[in-house]
């Protein structure tokens, strides 16, 4: 390491994040796996098109430009997470009439739509909001479990469609599925089994939640691990275990007593006094 390097070293303070202090610091590396998925992998593009390679030419003028795969600044409202919209999201713009007047903000929002999607796995009917591309996904992929199994957490984005595909997996984990048809619960289960390679049992259990709700999870666990019972109680339970063997003792003290009395004044009794 050069004296450069060094003093750069020397002056580098790591900056603080919700992972390196208080209760993100102690949270599993089964949840941080689930996090890395959900927020830092990069999502498939849906509002631009991604262009592959490294240069571009333009074909009228010849130009050869660098690639730059931008994303699109994309606002998520409250409502976002309450629906299945495909990836899609809230644009915020500017649009310009004419090249000499002024431009102004804009917003383009999904087309959105209340439908009804079907959970084999989890046999029940969820009436959510969508959009267009939710649908034609869903039927891309043969269905509403095969879309969110496959689909990766960057990629669903909605806090619902992550909590569904949590309990789908729970569902598979636990074979709790059908449990008054065992013939279909062996179908449907050899039909989806092959996702449960990708995860463990404990990663299934982080899968799906929020940063607060792994907060909370974690809190419960430290708290069962590390139950701390009041003295009082202790202090009861053998003060009862106390009281219970003297009055044992006492109860047999008076039978040897009465019993020796009993032998003094029985005249047939063969012992001599």
């Amino acid at each position: 390491m050069s004296v450069k390097q060094f003093s750069q070293r020397l002056y580098y303070i790591p900056k603080i994040s919700r992972w390196s202090n208080g209760i993100g610091a102690k949270l599993p590396e089964e949840y941080k796996k689930f996090w890395r998925e959900w927020k830092l992998q990069t999502p498939t593009a849906v509002h631009y098109i991604k262009q592959e390679g490294k240069y571009v030419k333009n074909e009228e003028t010849g130009e050869v430009k660098p690639v730059q795969n931008v994303p699109i600044p994309l606002l998520y409202p409250k409502e976002f997470h309450q629906g299945l919209w495909g990836g899609e999201a809230i644009i915020q713009g500017f649009v310009k009439k004419h090249k000499f007047n002024r431009r102004y903000p804009h917003f383009w929002f999904p087309s959105l739509k209340k439908s009804v999607v079907y959970s084999e796995v989890l046999d029940k009917y969820i009436s959510v909001v969508v959009t267009n591309r939710t649908i034609n996904l869903i039927n891309e992929h043969y269905g509403f479990d095969h879309y969110l199994l496959k689909t990766p957490a960057c990629d669903l984005k909605s806090e619902l469609a992550l909590k569904i595909k949590r309990e789908i997996l729970l569902t598979l984990a636990d074979k709790t599925l059908y449990p008054d048809d065992p013939v279909k619960q062996e179908e449907i289960y050899a039909k989806y089994k092959e996702y449960l390679t990708a995860y463990t049992r404990e990663e299934i259990e982080w899968y799906g939640l929020t940063y607060n709700e792994a907060c909370e999870k974690w809190k419960k666990q430290d708290m069962e691990l590390h139950k701390v019972e009041p003295l009082k109680h202790q202090y009861r339970s053998e003060l009862i275990a106390k009281l219970k063997e003297e009055e044992v003792q006492a109860a047999t003290k008076t039978l040897a007593k009465s019993s020796i009395w009993s032998s003094k004044w029985n005249p047939f009794s063969s012992s001599k006094s």
